[in-house]
């Protein structure tokens, strides 16, 4: 009858490798290692829409604009000039509005608005015209939507081509950030377009 006997360096082979699996069945029993969580926001609750005339005996124009907003004098501005206005909105925002009366000079003030836009292209992603044209209340002009990461993601104009020019551009007193302002861009937008649908001069 042969002695049977096991070899030591197989010994040593068999615990390695039972080790080896108690290791693996260790590591697969954990599960998948936590991943960190994407970037998130606090919720943002944008009042319900309403709007108000804003028609200020001071003020050669008039313009419908929303409840939750505050209409003031533009006090703040260095080279402010008559009937500037700044509307104050929720969440830090607000549409600085200026005014120029045409002398003559409706190409410069044209050249001058286009500039201010297309200096945000460096930080813009893209840079959407709508033109403007409303014959019953002489309100033509553009409202630029500017995507991305610039400094003021709406700007507009509106002129009567002869005597009014307004200039007018949103700006969030925060860092830019598109992904977190996208919702309040949207929102504020479409106030915008109500404020250019009902804007007349006086």
């Amino acid at each position: 009858m042969k002695n049977s006997y096991i070899c030591p360096a197989n010994s040593k082979s068999m615990e390695r490798g039972i080790l080896y699996i108690l290791l693996f069945g260790f590591a697969t029993a954990c599960g998948t290692p936590p991943s960190p969580k994407p970037e998130g926001y606090l919720r943002i609750d944008l009042p319900e829409k309403s709007y108000r005339l804003f028609d200020s005996l001071r003020f050669p124009y008039r313009f419908e604009c929303p409840v939750y907003a505050r209409v003031a004098p533009d006090v703040a501005s260095h080279n402010r000039e008559p009937y500037w206005l700044n509307i104050h909105l929720p969440e830090k925002a607000t549409i600085h509005f200026s005014y120029k009366r045409i002398k003559n000079n409706l190409p410069e003030l044209l050249d001058d608005t286009h500039n201010f836009v297309y200096r945000h292209v460096i930080k813009a992603s893209a840079i959407t015209e709508t033109p403007i044209r409303n014959r019953e209340k002489q309100a033509y002009g553009m409202l630029y939507e500017i995507s991305g990461e610039a400094a003021s993601s709406v700007q507009f104009y509106v002129t009567d081509s002869v005597r009014h020019f307004v200039r007018g551009a949103l700006y969030f007193m925060d860092t830019p950030n598109y992904a977190y302002l996208s919702p309040m861009i949207s929102y504020y937008t479409s106030d915008i377009e109500h404020l250019i649908e009902t804007f007349q001069w006086k």
